[in-house]
């Protein structure tokens, strides 16, 4: 199967065409800019990438038709949660979810509260009905219950989810390699685990040697995803550009990508586009704090870049280019 890409040269001409037409004249019909074109004969368009910003709110699935009064036992959930008033929480999170039976947040928190009760059975069945409610996924409910699942199998210790969730709480990134790296070593398994070393890592051998090592422990969906964008990103680094653009191309069109998966490959692919556009590649320091931040347990979404800016920029310098 052949996966065709449309190269930089094409991208610039395209982008210098938009750059060109911000003065109001463009053409009445333009045909549509492919950027991916899949296996399968499905497109990626650099109009489907426009609005890509970088960042996925996970708290508007399912909340067109919530109830104020749902929303307020929401709030009152989270504060009661945040001061360890558990079983409060617990008790206002089913009352906002009966309310509102198709939304998955105050299901995801119950489950979340019931996991630093460390009632992992309760967790599990949460993180359950949060799939079930929003199956593309719903913040980390994919991974806590693939993890809380295995857990249950016997395939890692109890309390191994757990565990991995403190990792937010470290915020010395020295302290946190080094908890990470025992965490792989203690289970070799883990995929989650290997998404955050791919992170943390320094090196790019031992970057990519993470990424596969993940790819190999049978991640979830999101881990996965997680794990797939990061090696793209890695073989950006490397100068295995084509390669990269096909890998999220394919991320971006496959139905059966999480909803962080398909945003975070067009987000990347529209990077790809605006480094085409200003004929300059995103600085280490711009990718490595894009790469810090992707596969963090707690906040994968953002891409640090202000996408939006760095477009503009590069429109200004394509404009400027063309006007020589």
């Amino acid at each position: 199967m052949r996966t065709i890409l449309v190269f930089a040269s094409v991208l610039m001409s395209a982008l210098l065409s938009l750059a060109c037409s911000q003065d109001g004249s463009k053409t009445d019909k333009e045909a549509p800019v492919i950027v991916f074109r899949g296996a399968d004969g499905r497109t990626l368009t650099l109009g489907e990438l426009k609005d890509v910003t970088g960042t996925f709110r996970y708290e508007i699935v399912g909340s067109a038709e919530v109830p104020a009064e749902a929303k307020a036992l929401h709030q009152r959930a989270r504060e009661a949660g945040g001061r360890g008033d558990y079983q409060v929480a617990i008790t206002l999170l089913t009352a906002a979810s009966k309310l509102a039976p198709k939304w998955p947040y105050p299901v995801y928190d119950r489950a979340y509260t019931h996991l630093l009760m460390k009632d992992f059975a309760a967790a599990r069945a949460d993180y359950q009905k949060t799939v079930g409610l929003a199956p593309r996924g719903f913040f980390t409910a994919i991974t806590a219950l693939d993890v809380l699942t295995r857990e249950q199998k016997g395939e890692f210790p109890p309390g191994t989810y757990l565990a991995y969730l403190s990792l937010e709480w470290v915020d010395d990134r020295a302290k946190k390699a080094d908890i990470v790296r025992q965490l792989v070593n203690r289970l070799p398994g883990f995929a989650p685990a290997w998404k955050e070393l791919a992170v943390i890592a320094e090196q790019g051998p031992e970057r990519l040697a993470a990424i596969e090592k993940g790819l190999a422990a049978e991640p979830d969906a999101e881990t996965r995803g997680m794990l797939q964008i990061n090696k793209a990103l890695e073989e950006d680094r490397q100068g295995e550009h084509e390669g990269a653009v096909r890998l999220l191309g394919e991320l971006a069109l496959d139905p059966k990508s999480t909803y962080a998966t398909e945003h975070l490959a067009k987000a990347k692919t529209r990077l790809q586009v605006i480094e085409a556009t200003a004929r300059r590649r995103l600085t280490e320091g711009e990718t490595d704090m894009m790469m810090q931040r992707l596969g963090s347990a707690q906040d994968q979404l953002p891409l640090v870049l202000e996408i939006a800016q760095l477009e503009q920029q590069a429109l200004r310098e394509a404009n400027l280019e063309a006007t020589k």
